[in-house]
């Protein structure tokens, strides 16, 4: 007899199921099972991974959930049709949003409601009958069932049973089924299935008590009694079934009843609403054409064509409504203000830039629109916009206006196990000592769970011997079985969906923990139900220039942005010198050692700068080659004079996704849809056999076109080896443009732009210390906090930049606004006036004290501190030491307002032979060097060796030393440079020199204290 699971939990169950839609479609199959049901707790996340794996599998897919109803019984629901799934889809966002997050529950008005084409089981032993019936309260239980028969009917009611070989489970059957018989109702045999293989439960076992926040060692009501809760056989489930075959047949039975409920790449696309009279395909190009007036002038036959070119597949895909989605959205924003950019693939399209969606002229850039959308690939497009930090939400909210809240809803992500997270959760359950756990999951980089005895063997700050022993071994194979697991739905940085049918009826809604209204699937689950995706990105740079803007015109010095000249020569002098600290995207380590070589002119050479820096183009080695062909220390060289037009702007290296489009089109005539398709199969990791094929084509093609075999086969390789890792070259030109811009800001307007920045971190490469350490560099002067002229933001005071109130540790909004508020009606003139005047929480007041808020009014901290604890007599007490003050307005703010905190140590240091940051420049290149500092920023980017490669900067009271440490001197002192807390460390290496950047090799690397303290 066969037989199919209808109660099957996967790792969407979050922390109760040990296994993945796949894994249980695959067992399935091998189980010659035709069908199997998904009933996931209260969601339906695993919904499209289960229904795609099951139909490539050749399983039917049923879909189901496992509901809580209200007095918490569990319930399973399954659906007969798509009907019956968007019923379920309304059941369980009214079970989250009408319930407290985290607490669904299913009203029975609610099931009554939405009924209708779906199928209910009566669950597990916390299901209500079940559970009634095992505490012989037969006439309450009978009384249960005939509730659920109501609502559901006879036919579409089933008391399930279950034999996992618990105490009681006989009994309970037989109860069950005579009670069914006394009902007239069908009874049905399941497994509640949580995990494929009888040697998973352990896996089980240990999420149960996660989630339960349990340990191993304890007793738990909740954790599994036995491993019997696996994906059994049709056999099995025979044998442990043989008094009720009639059981067996009806999840047969009920199988064959459902239908697949999922329906895949609908179009789902909203409807924008159009002026009377409009079809959208008119309208977008009426406004289409007319802003090709607006940003050219005057519309020549060549932007005619294209601009028609790219409408005509827009309108054959079906996006006319969604591309004016995105005109309305961005038309909005500047009429609110809102500074937005928009960036990625979506700047190769010329219809983009003449809606203003992005500012990068395609025409003009000569981009290939097929990049972005094609009608080979068909697929949908990928708008991404950032905006101005603080405005995004109002954008947002905009949507939810215009197309209604039940249109619109936040894309949720899954957040998974990594090696951090699983080292944490499986260390509490195993009861580690919690100081040990904490000390491994800090030095853990952010790698896959699976990737930790890897990481062990090879990094040298993983050599504990304690994380050698067994049961650390055990740890780490537990952490390996969770990995990748979902542990919780959180909210997308932007994605945003909107629907033109309610998206109760395509998708389960739910609250996240920000009180995000948020899909349950996530951007790619959402993407093949029909719906289309919109990224509104938050940038805090956005934010920054909004704000360096509103600094300028408070200064008297109002400045245009949009005016800002692309061939400012200061501009690209301060780039060229590496002097990009606080400049988007140009500020790491390794992009300042770039500029420092590259020698940009002009936006072009940023917008190579942006594509080089990569992880892709690093381990392809582009780098070296680009460089030196620009410098003409190599021959620009061409395998073939058709690749010239295509590979000129970047000297003979292929650098762009663009440019393999575009060499695929004119050597082997493949049309730009075909050649974006190719870069798109090359850009994954494929087959072999996949790989060879399309290299056959491609060769094949060319030959026909007059290419010479040998030449056809050297060009597949060279756009083979660079189509994975090839960066977008409308991404890195809109990216460009904003990196340009703010490097202008920070070139004539340092004080007002250094301000912006510290008002909005955190964001970009370093910290606020750091960014302070680079004004004062410039000549900019950082003035501590004071009660009455520090502002909510950080300020400009004439060349200085005052400290904001925020910036103060544990201080809150409604204080902030408390103390500003009482200040508008006069200056505070003493401690004593404050606390009249304004309440604020002690911590916050002490914190206010020691940072030196009050010292305009009082200069003695500790006499401040004593006075608010009552005491009077409070003047022979001495204040604090210069040094405390330090330590302690440090801590306070994050921040070394007077001197940086390694001005302390340099006479010592000097003492010691060790050189400041400002005194390298004075030295040759292959100098042997010692420089000590604040680390900053360590990190191992990917190399094309495949060896260990660490880069981190060295921070003192001159500015910033860039440290390169090779595999073989990381190996010895890696334990010092990742080590928590860091210590400032004493560096001991070769000076290299390369253009007008300098980098140590180091040698040797030591914690600072021990070196000072050694004779």
């Amino acid at each position: 007899m066969a037989f199919i699971h209808l109660h099957t939990h996967s790792y969407f169950s979050f922390l109760d199921g040990a296994s993945s839609p796949q894994e249980l479609v695959e067992r399935a199959a091998d189980l010659g099972m035709k069908a199997l049901a998904l009933t996931d707790h209260n969601n339906l996340c695993g919904a499209v991974e289960f229904h795609r794996q099951a139909t490539r599998a050749g399983i039917k897919p049923l879909q189901g959930v496992e509901v809580n109803l209200e007095g918490g019984w569990h319930l399973v629901l399954l659906a007969q049709n798509p009907s019956g799934y968007s019923n379920l889809c309304r059941i369980l966002t009214s079970a989250h949003l009408g319930n407290p997050r985290g607490k669904p529950e299913v009203a029975f008005d609610l099931l009554e409601k939405y009924s209708k084409d779906l199928i209910a089981l009566s669950g597990c032993r916390r299901g209500q009958v079940s559970y009634l019936l095992l505490r012989k309260k037969y006439l309450q239980a009978r009384e249960a069932a005939k509730r659920l028969i109501n609502i559901f009917g006879k036919n579409n009611f089933f008391l399930e049973l279950q034999q996992t070989f618990l105490p009681g489970d006989r009994t309970l059957n037989r109860y069950l089924v005579q009670l069914a018989e006394n009902l007239g109702v069908k009874v049905v045999a399941t497994n509640n299935v949580h995990y494929v293989y009888k040697k998973d439960f352990k896996i089980h076992d240990l999420l149960t008590c996660i989630r339960n926040l349990t340990r191993l060692e304890d007793i738990h009501p909740e954790r599994p009694l036995n491993g019997e809760n696996y994906l059994k056989s049709a056999q099995e489930m025979q044998e442990i079934f043989i008094e009720y075959p009639q059981a067996l047949r009806a999840a047969q039975e009920l199988a064959e009843e459902c239908q697949p409920a999922l329906t895949l790449d609908n179009n789902l696309f909203p409807r924008y609403p159009l002026p009377p009279g409009e079809t959208a395909e008119k309208f977008l190009k009426r406004l289409t054409f007319q802003g090709a007036v607006e940003r050219y002038g005057k519309i020549t036959p060549a932007i005619a064509e294209r601009l028609n070119y790219e409408l005509k597949i827009i309108f054959e895909l079906g996006f006319a409504d969604y591309f004016l989605l995105v005109w309305d959205l961005v038309r909005y924003a500047r009429q609110k203000g809102i500074r937005y950019a928009g960036r990625g693939s979506a700047a190769d399209s010329a219809v983009a830039y003449c809606l203003y969606i992005t500012e990068v002229d395609a025409i003009r850039r000569q981009l290939l629109f097929e990049r972005f959308m094609s009608l080979e690939r068909g697929q949908k497009p990928d708008i991404d916009i950032d905006f101005d930090s603080r405005h995004r939400d109002q954008v947002a909210r905009y949507l939810s206006e215009k197309y209604g809240d039940e249109h619109v809803a936040a894309v949720c992500t899954y957040n998974t196990y990594q090696a951090r997270s699983a080292l944490r959760d499986l260390g509490k359950v195993m009861n580690f000592p919690e100081e040990e756990i904490d000390a491994l999951a800090k030095k853990m980089p952010h790698i896959p769970a699976d990737e930790i005895s890897h990481a062990l063997e090879k990094l040298p700050e993983l050599q504990d011997a304690c994380w050698r022993k067994p049961r650390y071994q055990k740890l780490f194979d537990y952490c390996r079985a969770l990995a990748g697991f979902p542990r919780f739905i959180g909210t997308h940085l932007g994605g945003i969906v909107i629907s033109r049918e309610p998206l109760v009826n395509i998708t389960p809604l739910q609250k996240s923990a920000k009180g995000v209204v948020v899909t349950q699937f996530d951007k790619k689950y959402v993407e093949e139900l029909g719906l289309v995706k919109l990224d509104l990105l938050s940038l805090k740079t956005l934010t920054a220039i909004e704000d360096t803007m509103r600094n300028l015109s408070l200064s008297g010095w109002p400045l245009d942005y949009e005016s800002i000249p692309y061939d400012d020569k200061k501009t690209f002098a301060m780039i060229n010198q590496g002097n990009t600290v606080g400049v988007f995207q140009l500020e790491s380590p390794a992009q300042r050692a770039l500029q420092c070589r590259l020698k940009a002119s002009r936006l072009e050479d940023l917008v190579a700068s942006v594509a080089l820096i990569r992880p892709g183009p690093i381990k392809g080695n582009m780098v070296e080659p680009f460089i030196a062909r620009r410098k003409g220390e190599e021959p620009v060289s061409y395998l073939h004079p058709k690749l010239k037009p295509i590979l000129e702007k970047t000297y003979g290296v292929v650098l762009f996704q663009e440019q393999v489009i575009e060499i695929a089109t004119a050597i082997a005539g493949f049309t730009p849809g075909e050649a974006d398709e190719l870069r798109r199969v090359m850009s994954h990791a494929r087959s072999h056999r996949e790989m060879e094929a399309i290299g056959k084509q491609f060769i094949q093609k060319a030959i026909a076109r007059g290419i010479d075999s040998k030449t056809a086969e050297t060009i597949f390789s060279c756009i083979k080896g660079y189509a994975s890792y090839g960066f977008c070259e409308a991404h890195a030109a809109a990216f460009a443009s904003l990196a340009y811009k703010t490097a202008y800001l920070a070139c004539h307007y340092p004080v007002e732009f250094f301000a912006a920045l510290l008002s909005n971190q955190p964001m970009g490469y370093y910290p606020a210390n750091t960014l302070c350490q680079e004004a004062r560099r410039r000549g900019i002067k950082i003035l501590p906090p004071d009660i009455n002229r520090s502002q909510a933001q950080f300020s400009v005071e004439g060349n200085g930049i005052r400290v904001s109130l925020s910036q103060i540790k544990q201080m809150t909004k409604s204080v902030l606004n408390a103390i500003l508020k009482a200040r508008e009606q006069a200056p505070f003139s003493s401690l004593d006036d404050f606390r009249r005047r304004v309440f604020v929480p002690r911590p916050i007041l002490q914190n206010l004290i020691l940072c030196g808020a009050f010292d305009t009014l009082h200069p003695n901290r500790r006499q401040l501190l004593w006075k608010i604890t009552g005491e009077k007599n409070v003047k022979n007490i001495p204040d604090f030491t210069p040094e405390q003050k330090q330590e302690l307005q440090y801590r306070i703010l994050g921040i070394d307002i007077e001197e940086h905190y390694m001005a302390r140590w340099r006479p010592l240091l000097q003492q010691k032979g060790y050189k400041n940051t400002r005194e390298l420049r004075q030295f040759p290149d292959r100098t042997c060097i010692k420089v000590a500092g604040i680390v900053i920023a360590p990190h191992r980017p990917p190399t094309r060796s495949g060896r260990t490669v660490v880069f981190f900067s060295l921070e003192d009271e001159f500015g910033l030393a860039d440290v390169t440490v090779f595999e073989d001197v990381y190996q010895i002192y890696g334990n010092i440079i990742f080590s928590h807390p860091s210590p400032p460390l004493a560096v001991t290496g070769i000076l290299q020199r390369r253009g007008n950047g300098i980098n140590i090799i180091a040698r040797e690397v030591k914690n600072m204290y021990e070196e000072l303290k050694a004779k």
